[in-house]
C-alpha cells in the first residue's frame, strides 16, 4: 500500500545546488514553492539569496549556522572525477567528500534535529555492468572502482548515523543522468553526432538505463514528501532501457541528424580502446547496465513525469540553443 504524502519540509538545505542536478532540484523545489536553501563551497552569484557559505565539504566542515531551522537535507554535492595527475590517491580524494564530508554532514544534521536526510549516491554501488539481470534495490553492493566504494561508504556511514538518532536516511541510487547541462561523454557524443561524424557502434546490442534530470528531480522531490521513504534505498530511472545504438539515433532525431553509425567487430572496439587508453569508455557504450525500479515504485507510487524522448528532446535543445 502506498503512503498518502504529507506536507512538505519547513525548510529544506541542498548541497550541490549549483550543479547539473542540482539546478534542476532547484527548478523542482521552487515549482513546489518549498522553501530552501543552499549550502556552497563560495558564493554563487545564481544562488544570492538563498545561499549560506560552508567552504569545502569534508569531514572537517562546520554546519551549525547552515542547519539552523533546517528540517530536510538533500545531499547532491559529491567529487565525481579525480585528474590523473592530481592525486597519487584517488580513493583517498574520493573519501575526502563523498565518505567523510557525508558522514559529518550526517552527524550534524542529527545533533541539529533534522528529521529527514536524502543522499544522492550512484548505480555505480551496485557495480558497472549487467550481464544477465538489472540490479536491484536489495541486491549485495558490489562497486568496482573508487568512485563507487566511497558511495557506498557515504551510504554506510549516513545509514550508521541514523542508526542511533531520529534521523531518516533515504538513498537514491541513478544510473546515467542526462538533460539539459549534461557533460562527459554524452555531451562528446552529441558533438560528434551534431556534426555528422561516422561512429563505429552499429552492431552493439546492449542494454542502458538511463534518467533524465528532470525525472531524477522529481524522485528526489518524492523522497522528501513521503513518509514511506524512511530508511529506504532506491533506484531510479526512467523506465525505458536503450542499446546505444537506439540511444544514438533518438538523439540524433532530437538534434534534426542523422546517425552515420557503421558496424565493427566489438573485440575490435575493445582492443581499440585498449591501444588508446579509453576501455571504460568503449565498456561503457558496448556493456549493458539496466536497473529496476520496481521499489521506488511500489514503495512511493512514482513514476517518471517525461518520457525518454521528452528528456532526449529538451537535452538536444539545450544544446542547440542553451549552452552558455
Amino acid at each position: 500500500m502506498v503512503e498518502v504524502k504529507t506536507p512538505g519540509p519547513r525548510r529544506l538545505l541542498v548541497t550541490g545546488a549549483g550543479g547539473f542536478v542540482g539546478h534542476a532540484l532547484g527548478a523542482a523545489l521552487d515549482a513546489r514553492q518549498i522553501d530552501w536553501i543552499a549550502a556552497t563551497r563560495r558564493h554563487d552569484p545564481a544562488l544570492a539569496g538563498r545561499q549560506v557559505v560552508v567552504g569545502d565539504i569534508d569531514a572537517d566542515t562546520a554546519w551549525r549556522d547552515a542547519l539552523q531551522g533546517i528540517d530536510c537535507v538533500i545531499h547532491l554535492a559529491a567529487r565525481t572525477h579525480v585528474l590523473r595527475d592530481d592525486h597519487h590517491d584517488p580513493l583517498a580524494a574520493y573519501r575526502r567528500i563523498n565518505r567523510d564530508g557525508t558522514r559529518r554532514l550526517a552527524e550534524a544534521a542529527a545533533e541539529a534535529g533534522v528529521r529527514r536526510f536524502v543522499f544522492l549516491s550512484s548505480i555505480k554501488v551496485n557495480g558497472e555492468s549487467t550481464p544477465n539481470h538489472p540490479y536491484t534495490a536489495a541486491d549485495t553492493p558490489a562497486p568496482e572502482d573508487a568512485y563507487g566504494l566511497s558511495k557506498l561508504e557515504g551510504e554506510q556511514a549516513l545509514q550508521s548515523i541514523a542508526a542511533h538518532s531520529r534521523l531518516e536516511p533515504v538513498i537514491l541510487r541513478p544510473p546515467l543522468v542526462y538533460g539539459p547541462g549534461v557533460k562527459g561523454n554524452l555531451l562528446h557524443l552529441l558533438g560528434a553526432l551534431d556534426r555528422g561524424l561516422p561512429l563505429p557502434l552499429a552492431s552493439v546490442r546492449n542494454r542502458r538505463s538511463l534518467v533524465y534530470v528532470g525525472n531524477l528531480a522529481d524522485a528526489l522531490l518524492a523522497c522528501i514528501e513521503m513518509p514511506a521513504a524512511a530508511g529506504e534505498t532506491f533506484l531510479v530511472s526512467d523506465g525505458e532501457d536503450l542499446s546505444t545504438p537506439e540511444l544514438l539515433s533518438r538523439l540524433a532525431t532530437a538534434l534534426g541528424r542523422r546517425a552515420r553509425l557503421w558496424p565493427c567487430p566489438i573485440p575490435l572496439l575493445r582492443a581499440a580502446g585498449r591501444l588508446l587508453g579509453r576501455s571504460h569508455e568503449i565498456a561503457r557504450l558496448t556493456g549493458s547496465l539496466q536497473v529496476d525500479a520496481a521499489h521506488l515504485r511500489h514503495r512511493l507510487g512514482w513514476r517518471p513525469r517525461y518520457s525518454t524522448n521528452q528528456g532526449l528532446t529538451e537535452t538536444a535543445r539545450w544544446y542547440h540553443h542553451g549552452r552558455s
